[in-house]
């Protein structure tokens, strides 16, 4: 059982504590409003009341050894760089912190959190690319350049295998799996010799430029 604490009670967080917690997980949920806390105190593993900005507050609720710790404070910039700044002082591993801005987030990561969420950043690029292209499933950032997304194969992939579309060569973009719609039944890392039958969906993992020309192309 993996432990993480949620710091930040707000839908953000309330989802993502709840979400952990049903999942499995041992989990931490922490606000300084009395209120969110009594609300999620029956679906998480512990609900605190407390002030994160605190240093002996933190030092004092065991958080050092969570696998994680997910800070979802958001509109006080204040308390979520302090509790960013408390969290690595007291040695916890890995720090995720939810940023409104570009320059919130620079400040989060250099204070040391690992990873900076931009949730509503990250919903709308999502939107907005399923909007611009119709065939389009499902987008995900994966890392500065590249994206992991879900799409429907094209007229003229139908009947062909893989190994014959050449994706990798054309565009630099790798078939990860395929899901069969109907079923939900998923191939893992599917050989050349696969043969698309038209009721799948392409997970494809790739460059953003490789990954917006194949889907311009093969229209």
């Amino acid at each position: 059982m993996k432990q993480f604490a949620v710091i930040g009670l707000g839908n953000f967080g309330y989802y993502l504590a709840t979400h952990l917690y049903d999942k499995g997980n041992d989990v931490l949920a922490i606000d300084k409003n009395q209120n969110l806390v009594q609300k999620i105190k029956d679906n998480v593993t512990q609900a605190v009341i407390a002030d994160s900005t605190d240093l002996q507050t933190i030092k004092s609720l065991s958080i050092p050894e969570m696998d994680a710790v997910v800070v979802c404070i958001g509109n006080d910039l204040s308390a979520s760089i302090h509790t960013t700044l408390n969290l690595k002082d007291v040695g916890v591993r890995k720090v995720y912190a939810k940023a409104i801005s570009e320059p919130h987030g620079r400040i989060l990561r250099k204070v040391g959190a690992q990873e900076i969420l931009f949730p509503e950043k990250d919903l709308a690029i999502n939107l907005a690319e399923r909007l611009h292209n119709p065939s389009l499933l499902d987008y995900l950032p994966f890392f500065e350049g590249y994206s992991i997304i879900e799409l429907k194969p094209k007229e003229s992939f139908i009947q062909k295998e893989l190994r014959d579309l050449d994706l990798i060569n054309k565009y630099g973009v790798q078939v990860i799996a395929i899901k069969e719609i109907a079923s939900g039944k998923v191939a893992m890392i599917p050989t050349g010799k696969y043969v698309l039958k038209g009721d799948e969906v392409m997970i494809l993992l790739g460059p953003n430029d490789g990954l917006e020309l194949l889907r311009q192309k093969e229209k």
